[in-house]
């Protein structure tokens, strides 16, 4: 099966989707949907979350393999090392395995419930992404990768440190890494520069959540652990009781901050999709990454 890195070989940006598992008959319907309408502009690559135990990790599982063996799209399985021991990591990745999946992005995860609790290692598990990346590689030819931190992760004492254990992930054996949310393409720059900085020339890509909907803007300044900017809030926040005027803005916001990343040589950028297929191939479009078909 091609890699994520293959994928990105091109002189040209491209894009890829993220997914979460479906919870139920309903949400499998609207996931299906919205990859059967994204697969013909053939994202590099598509990823489905994973939690932690129960429906959820199953859902993902359960996607993932059915995107391996019915779709033309080339699928990243997500890991976590949450409420999981050795051997059910081991477990799970031979099952990718034998379905064919043969990416995967590696990651600690975060305490269920709040992703800023105190971690908590299973008894019989690992502690640290870096160890679950080793332990991906150790068990097969994967294509490996993980999570970056534009603003540090929250329980990095600093952004030199958190490079730092950013680079371990890759000396670990990660191949790539994604980033979480940042506002402006700036905050993603200065974390390439810094782990350029360490002497690292790894593959960074940056993570985008089209603004539809003043959730969406909530959930990018929950998830990216820093406070917005103050214009654009002055952008958005004005719109929020006119939906149709926030969504056109916020997709003018997105576009722009795409362009930026895509003016600076960016290999891909990774669409949060929220399991919707629209937002993601308006914004594509617009930015040219829809493949010319003859």
């Amino acid at each position: 099966m091609t890699s994520v890195v293959e994928r990105l070989q091109g002189k040209r940006t491209a894009f890829s989707v993220e997914f979460f598992p479906p919870r139920d008959a309903a949400d499998e319907s609207v996931l299906w949907r919205s990859i059967r309408e994204l697969e013909p502009l053939d994202p590099a690559y598509m990823s489905i979350t994973y939690g932690a135990g129960g429906s959820s990790r199953d859902g993902t599982i359960r996607s993932i393999a059915r995107v391996a063996t019915e779709t033309t799209l080339v699928p990243m399985a997500h890991l976590t090392a949450v409420d999981h021991s050795l051997a059910e990591l081991r477990n799970v990745i031979g099952w990718y395995a034998a379905v064919g999946v043969r990416n995967i992005l590696a990651l600690r995860g975060d305490p269920p419930g709040d992703p800023y609790g105190e971690w908590v290692r299973h008894p019989q598990g690992l502690s640290y992404a870096e160890e679950l990346v080793a332990l991906v590689r150790s068990l097969g030819d994967f294509c490996v990768g993980v999570s970056a931190f534009p603003y540090g992760h929250p329980r990095s004492p600093d952004l030199e440190t958190d490079t730092q254990y950013l680079v371990r992930k890759f000396t670990a054996g990660a191949d790539f890494a994604i980033a979480q949310l940042f506002f402006e393409a700036e905050d993603f720059l200065r974390l390439r520069d810094r782990v350029a900085a360490a002497g690292c020339t790894a593959l960074l890509i940056p993570g985008v959540m089209p603004l539809t909907t003043p959730r969406t803007l909530h959930t990018t300044i929950r998830l990216s652990g820093a406070p917005a900017p103050s214009k654009l809030l002055n952008r958005l926040e004005p719109l929020a009781d006119d939906p149709k005027a926030f969504r056109a803005e916020g997709l003018d916001v997105v576009t722009e901050l795409c362009e930026r990343l895509i003016a600076e040589g960016v290999p891909d950028l990774h669409f949060y999709t929220f399991n919707r297929s629209k937002a993601t191939r308006e914004v594509v479009n617009r930015l040219g990454l829809v493949p010319l078909r003859i």
